[in-house]
């Protein structure tokens, strides 16, 4: 009722329209009637009256008549009704277009502004971005109402980042609005082993408005073009997707004709090219795997780490090397004292959704000269060491939680729920952090030790800081897994690095540089609860 009394009236003590309704029949308004429609593509329907005239005059910019222009006997409006049209367009376009439904429920009078194309044209831009010159639409017959309560309203749960299902070899889908389009790009690490090179792309499927009827779904699988597809909303952070043409997906040439292709487009060469017969299968399983779902996926929702002024750096989305299995996408978050990578895309002895690294940022390692670095022993024996004082220092906390709680059951006090432990960790966690921001030099020589491989040769010679970390291994179909101790190197704000003591290898991470929109995650919880979902699946 305070909301009607807001639009109808000047405020609450001027009372609700509704309920002074011989006030309003002394205005000799007709057009006060109340409307229930809250279906933003119903927003501005109806007959057309005086009304729509003066709409049409907005869009035409010719003048209104005086007696639009100011309320009765010259005073000031006591309603927004006697407002002029032009006004009112103003202010109802500064909405929210999720609220214009309710807006228009209130009388047909506003039902009747709210046709005019101009307000929607702004929650177009505003809301999506899109900057096209929409007053083009008009020569199809399809107006700004149209594109906002058909596509981009209808669609707008599937914009931003998602995580396809497809075995252990997961995806990165990234939806966006683009123009008059909404298009799911699929985004593709560059060729292995140049993981500084940009990220490659391409379109998976579309929408768009062909008529006023509904939005159209379009495959852009294969190399025929478009043709017909389908999408379901299965709920907020999740959707599928259909083609209805697979046939579209076919090539003249048979699969070996569609290996090649795909060779050509995933991998950056032929089979001829890689002599490694590991590799040879991998690559062909994959092909297998994956050209089987034919663009019918089911896509979940992904976020990216919210950040704070106490990160190592800043956290995101990350292309490394890992082997004979090429480059992957690894998102880097921070918790605490401790950071995580965990895989966004996968392999067949490590899939997507799983923790590919942890490190532990309160165990920061002071690197030996060059000479000695490159002596794979003498790493391997720091490491280890830190890894027993670890395990240590694991039991002694355990232990005194354990202390802690028999303590406070005999004096009957409840337990606290971090235990002192925990703000002691965070305590050692930040303090290791600031010596090593205080004492490390700004950079510091670095080589890989002798008898570590790289897939890429043109690591950093410098690096920042270095820390203790584990790395998970697995078998292929992700079987005996367990977490072996590592090495964390940052080079700096863009690359890092992990070398694998039990593999003796070295993977090299950069920076995804996309700017991503829709998918920043609401809450700190909401991105824990995303990681242990998606690494769950995995599971």
């Amino acid at each position: 009722m305070a909301v009607c009394a807001r639009l109808c009236g000047v405020g609450p003590a001027r009372g609700c329209r509704r309920r002074g309704a011989a006030r309003e029949q002394r205005r000799g308004n007709a057009d006060s009637e109340p409307d229930t429609d809250t279906d933003p593509e119903e927003a501005g329907g109806g007959a057309v009256t005086e009304d729509d005239e003066a709409a049409e005059r907005i869009e035409g910019g010719r003048p209104l008549p005086p007696s639009v222009e100011a309320g009765p006997a010259g005073r000031a409006p006591l309603s927004l009704l006697e407002l002029p049209p032009e006004l009112l367009v103003q202010i109802f376009g500064s909405l929210p277009g999720t609220d214009l439904p309710s807006l228009a429920r209130v009388c047909t009078t506003f039902r009747r502004i709210l046709r005019t194309d101009t307000i929607w044209r702004r929650r177009c831009r505003e809301e999506y971005g899109v900057c096209e010159n929409l007053r083009k639409l008009e020569i199809t017959g399809v107006s700004c109402r149209d594109v906002y309560a058909k596509l981009l309203h209808r669609y707008r749960h599937i914009l931003g980042l998602w995580q396809p299902d497809i075995g252990p070899y997961g995806g990165l889908l990234n939806v966006v609005v683009d123009g008059l389009f909404i298009i799911g790009w699929m985004y593709l690490p560059p060729h292995d082993p140049h993981v500084d090179d940009p990220m490659r792309f391409k379109p998976l499927f579309r929408i768009h408005l062909m008529e006023r009827k509904c939005a159209t779904v379009e495959c852009m699988y294969g190399h025929k073009g478009p043709h017909n597809g389908h999408i379901q909303i299965v709920k907020k952070d999740e959707f599928s997707t259909k083609c209805n043409q697979t046939d579209h997906h076919r090539m003249s040439g048979g699969r070996q004709e569609e290996f090649r292709t795909w060779l050509r487009e995933e991998w950056g060469r032929t089979l001829e090219d890689i002599f490694h017969e590991h590799m040879q299968e991998l690559i062909l399983m994959k092909f297998i795997y994956t050209s089987q779902y034919d663009n019918c996926l089911t896509y979940r929702r992904i976020y990216l780490p919210p950040s704070s002024p106490q990160d190592l750096i800043q956290p995101g989305l990350f292309k490394g090397t890992y082997g004979s299995h090429g480059l992957e996408i690894v998102m880097l978050s921070f918790h605490g004292k401790k950071a995580k990578g965990t895989k966004i895309t996968g392999d067949p002895n490590i899939p997507a959704g799983q923790q590919t690294v942890e490190i532990d940022l309160a165990h920061p390692l002071q690197l030996p000269d060059i000479e000695t670095l490159r002596d794979f022993s003498e790493l391997s024996r720091m490491v280890l060491e830190v890894q027993e004082q670890v395990r240590r220092e694991e039991q002694e906390r355990e232990q005194r939680q354990e202390e802690q709680e028999h303590s406070q059951q005999a004096a009957s006090q409840p337990a606290s729920p971090l235990g002192g432990e925990g703000a002691e960790g965070e305590e050692t966690a930040a303090g290791a952090e600031g010596t090593t921001q205080d004492k490390a030099p700004a950079s510091q020589p670095f080589v890989l030790p002798t008898g570590v491989i790289s897939r890429n040769e043109d690591y950093p010679r410098t690096c920042r800081a270095c820390f203790y970390g584990t790395g998970l291994i697995a078998g292929h179909g992700f079987t005996s897994p367990e977490r072996t101790p590592g090495v964390f190197v940052l080079f700096d704000d863009d690359r890092f690095g992990f070398i694998w003591l039990e593999l003796k290898s070295f993977s090299l991470y950069s920076r995804i540089k996309v700017s991503f929109q829709n998918a920043q995650a609401p809450s700190q919880e909401a991105f824990d609860e995303m990681l242990k979902n998606i690494q769950f699946l995995a599971t």
